[in-house]
């Protein structure tokens, strides 16, 4: 789909474009779902563990920017368990919903000079839900772990807003290493796990749902020509005409990537709901090697 569509709607829809909370935002009269996604970084269960060791400290400012991203879902990545995004997703406001793979048991070293010595807790993906906010679990999507434990699967939910079309939503991390083209070494098993989500947005867009892929893709699906942005936008079924949230924004988190690997897709339908977008960056010290990413979609 082309992103001119997603600029056209927040003029018709007369949405401020700077867009989300703590900055200019013209009223909205209809309600809206806001869709977040954010890889934590190694988030642990506990302090001092885990590739990236944190303190109290760190997991409270964590805390505090959750909160002020103010979305109704968050697909979450990198998180050790439930526990761990408990420390951050209050209990008492979100609900944690967390992959259920096991996977091997293998921890490795942390790479890096400065992680010497540190182990790789597992890295899970799932979401923190709004309380009050209805939704239905759906099994685990395993087919993008492509037959490998260690491979992470995609959290599943139809969430339900009190007005307006269901959601169905999926977080999803996928391998790392092959962020453009298909020649370095992890481009062989990206490669086999496109056709896999391909299956389930095809499904989808089959039954006419609406419907948003979340989470650190590792690819930067906005560069001309990339092919597994074309495997996945082929209007096949007519829902499956995609867009990226994010158009053709640059991406802030760090100054040496202007290419966002980390996407809300959307499809067809949900793409003309689009109000708004926002990479949420840090004020001070970064919480995690990326940056949140957030939708507002306008609900019929």
């Amino acid at each position: 789909m082309k992103q001119y569509a997603l600029l056209a709607s927040l003029c018709l829809l007369t949405v401020s474009c700077k867009g989300f909370p703590g900055r200019d935002v013209a009223p909205v009269s209809a309600a809206t779902l806001t869709l977040a996604s954010w890889n934590m970084e190694h988030l642990a269960e506990a302090n001092g563990s885990g590739c990236r060791p944190r303190t109290d400290a760190d997991y409270a400012a964590m805390r505090a920017y959750a909160d002020a991203l103010a979305a109704d879902v968050i697909a979450l990545q990198e998180v050790e368990s439930k526990a761990a995004a408990e420390r951050v997703f209050d209990p008492a406001r979100y609900t944690v919903e967390i992959e259920q793979r096991v996977g091997t048991g293998r921890k490795g070293e942390c790479g890096g000079s400065d992680r010497a010595g540190l182990t790789v807790n597992a890295q899970r993906t799932g979401f923190a839900i709004r309380k009050g906010l209805a939704f239905e679990r759906q099994p685990d999507f395993t087919e993008i772990q492509v037959g490998n434990p260690d491979l992470r699967s995609g959290v599943d939910l139809l969430v339900r807003p009190a007005r307006g079309a269901p959601v169905r939503v999926l977080s999803v991390h996928l391998k790392a290493g092959c962020t453009s083209g298909d020649r370095n070494e992890a481009c062989p098993v990206l490669f086999r796990q496109v056709p896999a989500l391909e299956r389930w947005i095809d499904s989808r867009a089959a039954e006419g749902t609406h419907f948003a892929v979340l989470g650190d893709f590792n690819r930067r699906l906005a560069m001309p020509g990339d092919a597994v942005w074309a495997d996945w936008d082929d209007a096949a079924p007519a829902n499956a005409d995609l867009a990226r949230a994010s158009g053709e924004q640059s991406a802030r988190c760090n100054p040496r990537y202007r290419d966002f690997i980390d996407h809300i897709m959307l499809d067809r339908q949900a793409a003309a709901s689009l109000l708004a977008f926002e990479e949420k960056t840090f004020a001070g010290e970064s919480l995690s090697d990326h940056c949140a990413i957030a939708a507002r979609l306008r609900m019929r």
